[in-house]
């Protein structure tokens, strides 16, 4: 019988949206559609199981999924111990704590004696414990934000993204406990087989978030500065240095990181570099 891999997925949201892009960008493609809860992948041995993000991580742990991607924030209120087999950059977010707008805030002492409001209660609980605050946490299973204006709490802990939840509400942010971005997790008792084919969809992952932080780029440069020029261009290796039928001139091409781009095409442009092309990487293996 072929081995498959079951990954569990949020069934709704941005993380699902996300994850579908990586996926799909990887090349591994699910039939979804009319509620379905679970779908098989057409070009890859693995089969998806959409949940509840929360039951994520129990999902894996207990080995109905064999791996599961889940925000960290609710990997870490969980608890169950788990593979976290790679950080995916993406879906990201923080936990914070928020009061409202109208109270003066004098610094994480300022919760000592308070009651706050939670999703997250595990998380704000060993956050209090080491800074020695003494609260009240009262669980929320969700619309956190409205807990002060009704009376239930003095303040909330939650995921805050853009901030325009608080500012309805009238509150305000005043300290971050932790940032959260989507986690690849594991059952950590996998079979080699099924290790294999998770091998197999890392590959593929690396191969595309590379190639999205990365752009490809070829120039012309006169000879004798092609020397400086490719000092400035590390490249994977080396970059690739091609004469031109004008004599006198080379093309040169190599890929550079994008967080780098603009520092480095002012200094290819001082140093004689023309005909500048940026292309987008579809794929790239390291």
């Amino acid at each position: 019988m072929d081995t498959t891999v079951r990954i569990a997925l949020q069934k709704k949201g941005r993380l699902l949206d996300d994850s579908l892009a990586l996926l799909k960008e990887s090349d591994i493609k699910f039939n979804i559609g009319n509620g379905r809860l679970v779908a098989q992948s057409t070009a890859f041995p693995i089969e998806a199981l959409f949940l509840r993000d929360d039951d994520i991580p129990q999902t894996v742990h207990e080995g109905v999924a064999d791996i599961g991607i889940v925000g960290e924030n609710e990997y870490l209120e969980k608890g169950y111990d788990l593979d976290v087999v790679k950080r995916l950059g993406f879906s990201k977010c923080r936990l914070s704590l928020a009061i409202p707008k109208s109270d003066h805030y004098t610094g994480v002492g300022w919760f000592d004696g308070k009651k706050v409001a939670t999703s997250y209660p595990e998380i704000l609980k060993k956050f209090f414990a080491k800074e020695k605050i003494n609260a009240e946490i009262h669980e929320i299973a969700g619309s956190v934000e409205i807990a002060p204006g009704i009376g239930l709490a003095d303040a909330i802990f939650d995921i805050v993204s853009s901030g325009s939840t608080l500012v309805a509400n009238s509150l305000k942010e005043v300290a971050v406990v932790m940032n959260s971005e989507a986690v690849l997790v594991a059952n950590k008792n996998l079979d080699d087989e099924k290790r294999e084919i998770l091998d197999q969809m890392l590959f593929r992952f690396q191969a595309v978030q590379s190639s999205d932080s990365n752009k490809y780029i070829l120039l012309n440069a006169p000879n004798d500065k092609v020397k400086d020029i490719v000092a400035i261009l590390p490249g994977m290796k080396s970059p690739t240095v091609l004469p031109l039928a004008e004599a006198g001139w080379s093309s040169v091409h190599s890929v550079i990181s994008e967080k780098k781009f603009w520092e480095v095409i002012d200094q290819l442009k001082a140093n004689g570099a023309q005909g500048i092309l940026i292309i987008p990487i579809e794929k790239m293996i390291l």
